[in-house]
């Protein structure tokens, strides 16, 4: 059976775009349609939206009132099944040709937080943002009730699935490069250099500097402890970090940017524990780093709730006062490397392809016996 994968517009990396590679792996024959593909050369694709040839490609908050219409006016595509990547409005997708009448399923990484949950994004928590919501939660709802199935990439966005479109939906968690992490890092001169410049222990923060993943708390993590610490990323947010630390941790914080694939995976093995404040849909940097064997502490909220076991793989924070950072840190740095990293095969690339391809025979089957049983 042919079929087509769909996904929003495509970036050079990001925790989508990993999903749609994967799916990508798990069925090499499928089309692959996107808004825009700027992901300088890591997809190939067999078809942009026309907003690909725009002023607005691109430029994603401008695009989103014209996206629901994209999405709608594909091109011919002869399909027995489409499967939707979706963060936005990708489940909106309907193609000419035989695929607008097949079966359509959805993996949805979660319903589209500007509309839904601006609260979540300051870009939907605007004046025209919101006005923009009430316009398409109806027409987005509709639209989600078009797939025979819905994947959800963790129990907290099913939740939202549940809340926003008024679905059902299975939980497949998304795919982690667990191998890469279990192997020794190869930093290359470059990085040497950076390492040599770091403390022996700390803890690390990795993330975009944006002020929702809440860097400044791993740094107080390293006060509170009096244990360095190693903030590492790039972002509009560095400014403000950078000044916490001169005035909270003056010679106690290093800075490290955009550090590449063998350097990240360097600071996670010297690292003590990864600090993860951020409350995420699913969060990959968490299963990275018991991957390479460290724990995580992080907040019973979100994503990480379901990807690390509390007093095995790392430690929850509630409040994240300086007692309570204090001793999460400690209970981390007695954490077994090994349990955290048999922990983190459980959301293995192996393990996200056998449920997706199950999910995806299980769900066309079903599909069928529907339709045969309504004929």
């Amino acid at each position: 059976m042919s079929g087509a994968l769909v996904h929003e517009w495509l970036a050079p990396r990001g925790g989508s775009e990993n999903v749609f590679e994967a799916l990508n792996t798990v069925f090499p024959d499928a089309a692959r349609y996107c808004l825009w593909n700027d992901s300088e050369g890591r997809f190939v694709v067999d078809g942009e939206t026309w907003l690909a040839r725009t002023p607005l490609r691109g430029h994603k908050a401008a695009a989103v009132p014209l996206m629901p219409l994209a999405w709608r006016t594909l091109p011919r595509v002869d399909a027995d099944w489409v499967l939707t990547s979706t963060h936005l409005f990708a489940h909106h997708a309907r193609f000419a040709g035989s695929a607008r009448d097949a079966p359509k399923l959805v993996y949805a990484h979660t319903p589209a937080r500007y509309i839904w949950n601006p609260e979540l994004d300051l870009r939907g928590d605007t004046l025209a943002a919101r006005a923009a919501a009430k316009m398409l939660k109806g027409i987005d709802r509709r639209r989600a009730q078009e797939p025979v199935a819905i994947a959800a990439n963790s129990v907290f966005v099913q939740q939202r699935i549940a809340q926003a479109w008024h679905r059902e939906s299975t939980v497949i968690h998304p795919p982690v490069d667990v191998t890469g992490f279990t192997r020794p890092p190869a930093p290359d001169e470059r990085d040497d250099a950076v390492l040599a410049a770091l403390p022996e222990t700390f803890l690390l923060g990795f993330s975009r500097f944006i002020p929702y993943k809440r860097l400044d708390l791993v740094i107080e993590a390293g006060i509170a402890a009096d244990v360095p610490v190693v903030l590492a990323g790039s972002g509009p947010d560095e400014a403000r970090l950078r000044a916490i630390a001169e005035e909270r941790a003056p010679g106690r914080v290093f800075f490290v940017a955009a550090p590449g694939a063998e350097l990240y995976r360097a600071l996670l093995h010297r690292c003590i524990a990864l600090v993860f404040p951020a409350v995420e849909d699913f969060g990959i940097v968490p299963v990275e780093a018991m991957a390479a064997g460290k724990p995580v502490i992080a907040s019973a909220v979100g994503g990480t709730a379901e990807t690390i076991v509390d007093g095995r793989t790392g430690t929850f924070v509630e409040h994240w006062s300086r007692d309570e950072l204090r001793r999460a840190v400690d209970a981390a740095a007695r954490v077994s490397s090994e349990a955290c990293r048999r922990q983190a095969d459980n959301f293995s690339e192996a393990v996200f392809a056998e449920r997706i391809t199950s999910w995806v025979a299980d769900s066309l089957d079903d599909a069928r016996t529907t339709e045969t049983r309504s004929a």
